[in-house]
């Protein structure tokens, strides 16, 4: 045979795992050709069975480790408790967890974790942390029984204590029993009232005191609060935790209390005397206030409850007192002196005093620094001091009362209290016009808006005794609730003697105002003005035929 007739049989002793066309012989020929070249070709074909040992050496290797890893790894371990607020403490891992607690790098073994909230029976828990288990655990605290009472003002209302749709203590008020810890809701019904639907969470010894409000009252009473001799003023710290009250008879001058839960926390004495009024910088750290007998003002730091700086103002019966906008400047009306008092508080000194028309009583200054508004109360008179010259304006008289202001920069406006003739009145800053705004029960004095400026509150404090307004009228006081936009009044509230002292927290959620001859603060919760809108004013009215001893 010649090498034509070979070749065929070459290729075919080679084949190719796919099939090859007529034009693929030139690349079998340069293969053939590769595969006699020395050395590689016979170097990779036998290192397979070497290939596969190394693999399957490696493999098992891997298996081993893996072994090894999933027999030496760290565990961890989850704990849930209920209720979902109670502490769990691992003092071996050193960790405290609220609700869940979750354990790494742990070995196998028996743990012991402690689990604890108020109102229920400790637990001291073991564990065993196993390998291919998932270490996940709860733990059920044991609620312990405690004494709940419920008193209502009225008396007589009915009461009932559930939880979740089971009723755990009824009757009618005074209630006493047992009740398991945990949630709670009560529920107390008395005819002419508004039902009261409150939750609870027992936790401890519980004696709740509910404060009936008539039928139809928006605003929702929170509790009284009862203070020493004559509570003049009253200011909520801007946080809203503490009601800091001036004692015009005091000392104390002031006393400080929780006002949702009536606790007395705290008290300030200025000297031998009370004070009038209090309130707070933007910042809740100072509190500033007055003292009519020394004609002084005093910032007091709000933590510590200490004075830290006293202010002369030269003048006589220093009663109001207001913070300029960048709280450099404190200014303070001096009833007796027909001026107003002008401290710097930088330096603590008295900057000037500027007259003003006769016993000069509420101010209010302007957020763009400029302007003073004061209220006379002998002359009647809304005046203006420009602060940048001293020079003051008469922009209002008409012979009454004027006694507090508030302002609405948004709007534009400021109210005013005219205890002379009943009214509420209302000034236009840009056109500077004044009119009547709304008509009031007797004697409206402290005023108030809420932060949206939606709200107006007024106390009102009642027809004075014929003998002397330092004993009790033949009139309740009242509160009133008004539209600032209408003019409306939307809500009321039948008070005690003369109520005097009135503030709304810087929330707008709660107010508190005082009944001054009969020594109590009282609180309520003030709800969204859409409440209000859709209430229809019923106590607005009805108050008129409860107001008359």
């Amino acid at each position: 045979m010649d090498r034509r007739d070979r070749k065929p049989t070459y290729l075919r002793s080679a084949p190719s795992k796919r099939r090859r066309s007529a034009h693929s012989r030139p690349q079998a020929t340069r293969s053939r050709m590769r595969s006699h070249r020395p050395g590689p070709r016979r170097r990779r074909g036998s290192s397979g069975p070497r290939l596969l040992g190394l693999l399957v050496i490696l493999a098992v290797l891997i298996g081993a480790a893996g072994g090894v890893w999933v027999f030496t790894r760290p565990l961890s371990l989850t704990l849930t408790a209920t209720p979902a607020d109670a502490t769990i403490r691992f003092a071996e891992a050193s960790q405290e967890a609220t609700g869940t607690l979750a354990a790494e790098e742990l070995r196998p073994g028996i743990y012991s974790l402690e689990v604890f909230r108020s109102g229920f029976a400790t637990q001291t828990v073991e564990f065993e942390v196993e390998r291919f288990a998932s270490n996940r655990f709860e733990v059920a605290l044991d609620p312990l029984p405690w004494d709940v009472s419920v008193t209502t003002k009225p008396e007589g209302a009915a009461c009932t204590i559930t939880r979740d749709g089971t009723e755990l203590l009824a009757g009618a008020s005074a209630l006493s029993g047992e009740v398991l810890a945990g949630p709670a809701v009560l529920r107390v019904a008395h005819d002419g009232y508004n039902i009261v639907e409150r939750e609870l969470f027992i936790e401890g010894p519980t004696s709740l005191e509910v404060w009936l409000d008539p039928e139809g009252q928006v605003l929702r009473g929170v509790r009284t609060i009862t203070t020493l001799g004559a509570p003049k003023g009253v200011s909520v710290t801007p946080d809203g935790s503490e009601a800091w009250t001036s004692i015009l008879n005091g000392p104390p001058s002031i006393e400080i209390f929780d006002p949702r839960t009536g606790a007395k926390i705290g008290e300030v004495d200025i000297g031998t005397h009370g004070a009038v009024e209090v309130i707070f910088n933007k910042a809740g750290t100072l509190a500033y206030t007055s003292q009519m007998e020394t004609a002084k003002c005093f910032a007091i730091d709000v933590k510590s409850r200490a004075v830290v700086r006293e202010f002369d103002t030269q003048s006589a019966w220093t009663k109001w007192v207001s913070l300029s906008p960048d709280e450099e400047t404190l200014y303070a009306s001096n009833w007796s002196g027909d001026d107003v008092s002008i401290i710097d508080l930088g330096t603590g000194e008295l900057i000037d005093r500027v007259r003003v028309s006769n016993t000069p009583r509420g101010m209010y200054a302007t957020a763009d620094g400029r302007s003073l508004y004061v209220a006379g109360f002998d002359s009647g008179d809304l005046e203006r001091i420009d602060l940048a010259t001293g020079e003051v304006t008469a922009l209002y008289t008409d012979g009454g009362a004027l006694r507090h202001i508030v302002g609405d920069e948004k709007t534009g406006r400021l109210f005013i209290s005219d205890m002379a003739r009943n009214v509420v009145l209302v000034h236009d800053i840009a056109a500077g016009t004044t009119e009547k705004f709304v008509d009031t029960d007797q004697k409206p004095n402290t005023i108030d808006l809420t932060p949206d400026g939606r709200l107006l509150f007024v106390s009102c404090r009642g027809a004075n005794n014929p003998k002397s307004y330092y004993i009790p009228g033949p009139e309740w006081g009242s509160i009133l609730v008004f539209d600032t936009g209408s003019g409306e009044g939307l809500d009321a509230v039948v008070a005690g003697n003369q109520p005097t002292a009135l503030d709304v927290s810087d929330d707008g959620k709660l107010l508190v105002f005082s009944d001054f001859l009969d020594n109590r603060l009282r609180v309520y919760e003030i709800p969204p003005y859409e409440e209000f809108a859709a209430g229809g004013g019923r106590r607005f009215e009805g108050r008129l035929t409860e107001i008359r001893k």
